[in-house]
């Protein structure tokens, strides 16, 4: 019979706050990445340009269709080599992790925007705005209400991603793990408190998703 022993991961206290504190940051960062791209690539299918909506389209397709895990080890060693530009693997996550969430976000943005009755957008036109002015003023107020509950659905699968940079090296929650697992042997223990720590991070921020959802729910 297998004895647990949690006591012994209380040296290795600092390591995960240093992990927890990279995965959050890392998180961040590409959330609000993934939302420049998104609505980049959002715009760009809904212009009136057939080039526009075709090289959008391939991004998306591109990002949605390829696992993260290829996108992050090809971003890691085959970007540099294209473009001459030395990459970190923090750096190389970021990019990665921005262009995969941004091809999801870029279809929630897509899709809240052509919820909005094209009349709103018409009027503004008519009162002599112009396209993007009423854009900016009238449509996106609107739309990013609908959109939050999704936008924050997918940042939570963000955060999960962020797990799989491990394998770049990035010290993030799930390497300094697998560092305390390797001293300490003590693996059953070690990436049980690694999924707690998630649990305990993530669990909040799914119920305040909920709440919200349902409160958006009730009020449409």
């Amino acid at each position: 019979m297998y004895e647990w022993d949690f006591s012994v991961l209380w040296t290795y206290r600092w390591l995960f706050l240093d992990g927890i504190i990279m995965t959050v940051s890392l998180t961040v960062a590409v959330v609000l990445g993934g939302l420049a791209v998104g609505l980049i690539t959002a715009m760009g299918m809904l212009s009136g340009s057939r080039i526009l909506k075709a090289v959008a389209l391939s991004f998306i397709e591109l990002f949605r269709c390829t696992p993260i895990l290829v996108q992050l080890i090809w971003c890691y060693y085959a970007l540099p080599i294209l473009t001459g530009i030395e990459l970190s693997p923090i750096a190389a996550s970021i990019i990665a992790l921005s262009c995969y969430g941004g091809s999801f976000y870029s279809e929630i943005i897509r899709g809240g925007i052509v919820s909005i009755e094209t009349g709103q957008r018409e009027a503004g036109l008519a009162l002599g705005m112009t396209p993007t002015l009423a854009m900016r003023r009238i449509v996106l107020p609107q739309a990013l209400r609908r959109m939050v509950p999704a936008l924050m659905n997918q940042s939570i699968l963000q955060f999960k991603n962020t797990s799989l940079v491990s394998v770049l090296a990035v010290p993030d929650l799930v390497y300094q793990g697998q560092i305390a697992a390797h001293d300490s042997f003590r693996p059953l223990e070690t990436y049980t408190a690694v999924a707690v720590a998630y649990l305990v991070i993530l669990l909040p921020v799914t119920l305040f998703v909920r709440h919200r959802d349902a409160r958006f729910g009730g009020a449409r």
